[in-house]
Order: C-alpha cells, then structure tokens, then sequence
C-alpha cells in the first residue's frame, strides 16, 4: 500500500541536460493538479496518470486524518483506515460513477472502514454484542470530538471554553443517530443528499434526524443552562 500513497510520475525523469525542462513540466504538472477537479484527477488516474492519485491523496489525507482519528480514538488505527480507504479508491477507481462527487464518495468509503475497524475492535476486546451489532456499531464511536473550537452550534454564546465544553457533554449524551447527523451537517458542511450518501440512509431520514438533533441539543443546552442556575 506503500506504493500507492507515494506514487511518482516517472515518466517525467530527464537526462541531467534536461534538468531545466523537467522542473518546468513538474511545475505545470503540479498546477495542473491543483487546479483539477477531484473527479478529473480520478478520471486521469484511471486513464494511466499515476500522479494524480498522489494528488488526491495529498489532497484529502490532510482532512482525514483528523476525522478518523476521533473517530476511532486511535491515531494507528485512523492511519489504517486512510491506507485502506486510498486502497479501496485505488480499486474502485474504474467503476467509480462519473455522475458523483468524489469528496462524499470518498467520506462513505472511510466511514466504512472505519466500522469496519471499530467492529472488528469491539470482537477482540469481547465487548458486548449490543454494541458491535450492526444495528447500534455506532454508539462506540463519540462524535463530540470533531467539534472545533472556531464551529457554532444552533445556539449563542459559545465562545467560552465553559460552553465548549458543555457543548461537548451535551453532544456526548446524544443517540449516536443524532450526532453523526449534527456533525456531518454543522461541522463538515455536508448537505442533506451527501450525508444520506455517507450513512447509506433515505433522505427524508437525514432530514428528519437532523431536525431532531437540533432540538435534542437546544433542549440539552437549555437544561444545562437552568442546572448552572440552580448551583449559583
């Protein structure tokens, strides 16, 4: 997998009389690159480019990363996932569907794996089949740590660091439905259709769930907000 996350252009080696030559193209190819779509990048890595996997691997490790690893709550695993989910890009690259965005094709694949890496973690450790089911697999994972500090919640005032905090206990004690919703939509900007993309549920459900997380943290924030009352 190694290879695949460090792929090199060789074709653009040059002779030493070349040198000038060659560090242009790079140059060109590189801003060619930057400038490309992530579905035209895939569609040249189809076509023979290898460079432009490197690309988009250069381009969405970065966000990644951060995600998986609160995700899993383990930076080697999180680092196995972004090697899995390039690979499984990597394989499925032919039939991806042109009509699609890569970005949430991208994040349905890490989503995946990352699962898939949680279930296979909750068997080893023999933890309880409640939650290593496919029907509750979520509630392992504690969505509240992809806030960050600069995000704002459907509510005011946030800018404390005693409200951050309440914030994340508020979203901690929320359905594992309920926050990857709030998450996906709030924090990573995801709209509606792209998020049903991800978690592989209905529309009208994204919908739906995203409605009632609101109200299921205004309600928490509320009451957060009456107990600190109370104690003063």
């Amino acid at each position: 997998m190694g290879g695949l996350l460090n792929t090199t252009d060789c074709s653009e080696q040059s002779p030493p009389g070349h040198r000038k030559e060659t560090s242009e193209k790079v140059n060109r190819r590189d801003e060619a690159a930057e400038l490309a779509t992530d579905e035209q990048l895939l569609a040249n890595y189809v076509a023979g480019d290898d460079a432009c996997f490197a690309s988009l691997v250069d381009r969405y490790s970065r966000e990644l990363y951060p995600f998986l690893v609160r995700y899993v709550r383990d930076t080697a695993m999180a680092e196995d996932v972004i090697q899995e989910t390039f690979l499984q890009v990597h394989q499925s690259a032919a039939s991806f569907d042109v009509g699609r965005r890569f970005r949430p094709w991208l994040f349905t694949i890490a989503v995946n794996k990352a699962r898939d890496q949680l279930r296979s973690r909750v068997r080893k450790r023999e933890v309880s089949l409640s939650i290593s089911s496919p029907a509750n697999g979520d509630e392992s994972v504690s969505y509240l740590d992809f806030l960050s500090d600069a995000a704002a919640v459907p509510s005011q005032g946030l800018e404390t660091v005693e409200c951050r905090d309440r914030v994340r206990a508020i979203i901690a004690d929320m359905p594992a439905n309920l926050r990857e919703v709030l998450v996906l939509g709030y924090y990573h900007h995801f709209p509606y259709k792209e998020m049903a993309e991800i978690l592989a549920i209905p529309l009208g459900t994204v919908k739906s769930r995203l409605h009632a997380a609101v109200s299921c943290f205004a309600a928490g924030f509320k009451r957060a907000e009456q107990g600190e009352a109370t104690t003063q």
